[in-house]
């Protein structure tokens, strides 16, 4: 997952990371602090790539659903056409011309 993201470092890499420490070196508790917010960020990124995949995959799954569902009424409809061509077309097919065109709207986005 890192690596898709280009990241160079985990959160453990960046607290196992050690500083040399000289007389005009960094302030260790200054180095610390910012590490710390470092590690907190990085910690936050995951958090937030994880919730986008799980809502992703739920998304994918939705659309699936609903394509698997427009699929099967679509052969309803041909199904219902065939039968209005005999002339036994009766009311509850109009109550699934209407759902059909309703998931179609949800499945292609259309507003009309």
């Amino acid at each position: 997952m890192m690596n898709e993201l280009n990241v160079k470092l985990s959160p453990k890499e960046i607290l196992n990371m050690s500083f040399n420490i000289n007389t005009q070196g960094y302030n260790p508790k200054e180095v610390d602090s910012y590490l710390d917010d470092i590690i907190g960020d990085y910690n936050e990124f995951l958090r937030v790539i994880r919730k986008l995949e799980r809502d992703r995959n739920d998304l994918i799954e939705d659309n699936n659903r609903l394509r698997n569902e427009l699929h099967k009424l679509k052969m309803e409809f041909d199904t219902i056409s065939e039968e209005s061509n005999t002339g036994k077309f009766t009311s509850n097919n109009v109550d699934l011309l209407k759902r059909l065109s309703n998931l179609e709207k949800i499945v292609y986005g259309k507003n009309e």
